[in-house]
């Protein structure tokens, strides 16, 4: 996960939570006796309410390894901050060589995003969003420099409670 300090953790408290498969890779491994086939998957859950966490399975059959993927995901849950169906700001992140731009939309708008950032968008809860991805399309590095663009977003409330004034002059700044 990101090196942040405003990472909030949550527990899998009986959360109901939708997992959505981004991509699976097949592994080969060439040995003595011939080939060996495995596969790695990565999965993002969330409960569609701004919860959501991404994790990676391995394994030589391609159902024990999104089962895996699902249990590590379970692990790093994260809260993101979700208004009215979209984000609060602006927000542009990177990992790798993946470069990630979100905005915020107006409802009805939908999800303009790639597969990879779809995935955790719509596993996070939001509707309405105008996302781009540049650099690298690798999705384990779009996953995660989604996922830590979203570490970034704050709302008017936390924004508001750290300057210490009231919410009303977050706006009218």
């Amino acid at each position: 996960m990101a090196e942040n300090s405003n990472i909030r953790k949550v527990k899998t408290a009986d959360l109901p939570l939708v997992d959505k498969l981004v991509a699976v890779e097949r592994v080969t491994k060439v040995t003595k006796g011939g080939r060996h086939f495995s596969f790695a998957a990565i999965v993002v859950v969330g409960n569609e309410d701004g919860i959501v966490g991404y994790g990676l399975g391995k394994a030589n059959e391609i159902s024990t390894a999104v089962n895996k993927g699902v249990e590590d995901a379970k692990k790093n849950l994260v809260k993101v901050p979700v208004h009215k169906g979209t984000i609060p700001h602006e927000q542009t992140a990177k990992f790798g060589g993946a470069r990630v731009y979100m905005r915020p939309a107006a409802p009805g708008t939908g999800v303009k995003a790639g597969g990879a950032m779809r995935a955790v968008f719509e596993s996070v809860g939001i509707h309405d969003v105008l996302a781009k991805s540049k650099g690298s399309s690798n999705p384990h590095n779009l996953v995660k420099a989604t996922v830590n663009a979203l570490l970034e977003l704050r709302d008017a409330h936390t924004v508001a409670k750290l300057r210490g004034i009231p919410v009303s002059k977050v706006f009218n700044g």
